[in-house]
């Protein structure tokens, strides 16, 4: 029996199929979007897999209309920062790299292709080209990771610059970080050590290497000449994401609510550091943020977020109110590029349809094959799609075999979100790097039932 609220609420489906906004793959396709968009400062675009070109190429798209003709200051990405900023020193004309796919080979830890793919490298080779037509008065647009699991890669970097230019620091760093020697370069086993109670933890002394830093950063300032102050933002941040990351691993086996959590919280507070990092003269940055839906779409509209977990998309609407757009990306199916369990090999693996009672199912039966949804704001089109429903989320790992437990959840997308991208059928992004698992055929249609 409908309750007396939902007896008055609109059938979803002729209001989404009025809202929807087709997209035909023309220059003007986004214009209703950065019009919603507005003068938001922080951009949150979403993805429904971490392996779908067409998340990856439309990102793209807008984000290249959010540089050009709004002034965006940088791309912020679910990735290790010490990878990332290879890529930012990359398309600000500086280091060593002559390719936008030589730039990307510092993305080697397990997922590859997250990174290392065809649409990735073109975007990063657009937005070289971008800053090299700049005038030498204009600022680059920067390219930043927000992720936490480089620990030993980020050690180096603290190490390495400390060499060259306070070598008593070094040394005093160097003998801190040697807490993790034992654990020979593996953040899984420091986990597993420290979280079992086999191994004290290194808690303190990180800590006491990002408070030294902190402090001598301004002699390092005045003494390290031109181009400091953004090389002293890359090693004190290396500093800070080694503390967090311990932090991280040491919980890691504590339950996924409280390793989330953290891991979301130091991507907002990266987030927020290149911000201040940006912000000058009182001009404030405006950044672009690439990172999965279940980080992007505000938690509190999810299942998971009354299980106690934050994202990144609820702490950046808690700090900057409306100044934070959220996007959400959709699909009914297609193929995919994941792998079967972590390590293992990429593959190109079938989406099988969307279930019944879905979002994704609501948003095939429109008929649009892609289209746009604007929800902030849109009162009529958010109560139609109000009542909670199950939402897909795939990562780098698909088991369509357990699809419903593995990659589905209920979430109330007009609160998880200020706009939604639909792609009706979508195809695997394309890694730099082709592996037979990847470069065979497709499973069947009937996968993994064989009828």
């Amino acid at each position: 029996m409908a309750t007396a609220d939902s007896s008055h609420r609109p059938s979803p489906l002729p209001v989404v199929a009025e809202a929807a906004q087709p997209l035909r793959g023309a220059p003007t396709d986004y214009d209703p979007l950065l019009k919603a968009i507005g003068n938001a400062r922080f951009v949150l675009l979403g993805e429904a897999s971490h392996g779908t070109q067409e998340f990856y190429r439309e990102r793209a798209r807008i984000t290249q209309r959010l540089i050009v003709e709004h002034g965006f200051d940088a791309v912020a990405v679910e990735a290790d920062w010490p990878d990332a900023y290879r890529v930012n020193h990359y398309v600000r004309g500086e280091g060593g790299d002559v390719t936008s796919a030589q730039a990307l080979s510092g993305f080697k830890r397990f997922p590859v292709w997250m990174w290392r793919n065809t649409d990735v490298a073109a975007f990063v080779a657009w937005l070289r080209a971008h800053n090299d037509s700049l005038p030498s008065s204009r600022r680059k647009v920067g390219f930043y990771g927000l992720d936490l699991y480089s620990l030993f890669t980020s050690i180096a970097e603290v190490l390495h610059y400390l060499d060259e230019v306070d070598p008593a620091a070094a040394k005093r760093a160097r003998e801190r970080y040697s807490c993790f020697d034992h654990f020979d370069g593996n953040s899984q086993t420091y986990a597993h050590a420290t979280g079992l109670g086999l191994s004290a933890s290194c808690e303190n002394v990180v800590v006491d290497q990002l408070q030294e830093f902190a402090k001598r950063r301004a002699d390092y300032l005045r003494s390290d000449g031109p181009g400091t102050a953004e090389t002293l933002f890359h090693i004190e941040q290396n500093a800070r994401l080694v503390v967090d990351a311990e932090h991280y691993y040491r919980t890691m086996f504590r339950g996924r609510v409280s390793s989330w959590n953290l891991r979301d919280k130091h991507m907002a507070d990266t987030l927020g550091a290149v911000d201040r990092h940006l912000s000058s003269g009182g001009k404030p940055a405006r950044i672009v943020v690439w990172e999965h839906n279940s980080h992007v779409g505000d938690a509190r509209a999810t299942e998971i977020g009354r299980m106690g977990e934050w994202n990144v998309g609820q702490l950046a609407r808690e700090a900057y109110g409306e100044d934070a757009f959220l996007v959400g990306f959709t699909t009914y199916q297609g193929s995919v590029t994941a792998a079967s369990d972590w390590d293992e090999p990429a593959e190109r693996k079938k989406v099988r349809p969307a279930l019944a009672g879905s979002y994704e199912q609501l948003l095939h039966q429109t008929g649009f094959e892609n289209f746009l949804l604007l929800l902030r704001g849109a009162h009529r089109l958010r109560d139609a799609l109000s009542t909670p429903r199950l939402e897909r989320a795939i990562g780098v790992i698909y088991r369509p075999e357990t699809e419903r437990q593995s990659h589905y959840f209920h979430a109330r997308l007009p609160e998880q979100f200020d706009a939604v991208l639909h792609f009706d059928t979508t195809h695997a992004v394309e890694p730099l790097e082709r592996g037979g698992a990847w470069t065979g055929s497709e499973a069947p249609e009937t996968y993994p039932v064989g009828v």
